[in-house]
Formats: structure tokens, C-alpha cells, sequence
């Protein structure tokens, strides 16, 4: 498993996730809308930290160029 987002990647998703979070208690934290969010945001947080997206391998995305040579 290789980083394959960007920082700027990685610095939107936190952005995203954290948002997710307190729109999900402003909402409501066990109504149905704010689970979704707060299901959201874990995903969002959770590849922003390890830097790595499985949709973005799947789809063969790289955000993070500089690291596409690694291993060679």
C-alpha cells in the first residue's frame, strides 16, 4: 500500500471530515443524517492520515506525484 494522495488531497479530506463531524451534531449525532456523516467523515480522516485512498487505487488515480516513482 503506497501513498497516493497529494498533501493538498490529504489537507481537503481533513478539512471535509472535521466539517462532516460538527455538521453531523448539528443535525442530530444518532438521527440517520448525522450517522451517515460521522461515517463520512471517519472515512475522509481515516485516508487523509494514512495518505491512501482504495477508490483511488481501484481507479488507478495519483494525486501524489512525486512519490510514483518510489520502489523503482
Amino acid at each position: 500500500m503506497s501513498i497516493n494522495e497529494s498533501k493538498l488531497d490529504r489537507g481537503i479530506r481533513t478539512v471535509l471530515g472535521v466539517v462532516a463531524v460538527v455538521v453531523a451534531f448539528v443535525v442530530g449525532a444518532g438521527t440517520a443524517p448525522g450517522i451517515v456523516l460521522f461515517v463520512l467523515a471517519a472515512i475522509l480522516l481515516v485516508t487523509a492520515a494514512v495518505g491512501f485512498c482504495p477508490l483511488y487505487a481501484v481507479l488507478r488515480v495519483r494525486t501524489n506525484k512525486a512519490s510514483s516513482n518510489a520502489g523503482a
